[in-house]
């Protein structure tokens, strides 16, 4: 973590080896998931085994947090809810689909900014091999 000091505050703000090194860990207990259960189930069902997994490991997260949606400081009740946020500072998000379409990336992106997260992963479980699935996405 890289400490930032201002006249009136210390904020303390993720470094991107710390990011890089909790995506990894992500990333690897979802080709775990995918080895142990292959392509072609619910996205529902990837999201209980992947939060499974973080949590057999260690990895803080929050399954189905809401994350607020305001315009001109006026909250917007959409209901959207994060499959699953790491750390505080990653959004994960979980999709079993014949393919990644650019809507997917867009509305990841979108996320990313409401909730305000560095980083992003996409992750499509519909494939032979997950690393063909896997979109790793950055603001």
């Amino acid at each position: 973590m890289k400490l930032i000091t201002t006249e009136r505050t210390e904020i303390t703000e993720p470094d991107t080896e710390d990011l890089n090194i909790l995506s990894g860990k992500i990333i690897d207990c979802a080709i775990q998931v995918h080895k142990k259960l292959g392509p072609g189930l619910l996205e529902s069902a990837y999201q209980h085994a992947l939060a499974y997994l973080l949590s057999k490991n260690d990895i803080p997260f929050e399954k189905e947090k809401t994350i607020s949606v305001m315009i001109d400081n006026f909250p917007i009740d959409a209901g959207y809810r994060a499959d699953i946020i790491v750390g505080r500072k990653i959004i994960v998000e979980i999709k079993s689909v014949e393919k990644l379409l650019p809507i997917h990336q867009a509305q990841l992106l979108t996320y990313m900014k409401l909730g305000g997260f560095e980083l992003g992963l996409l992750l499509n479980f519909n494939e032979q091999l997950l690393k063909n699935g896997i979109k790793r996405m950055k603001l």
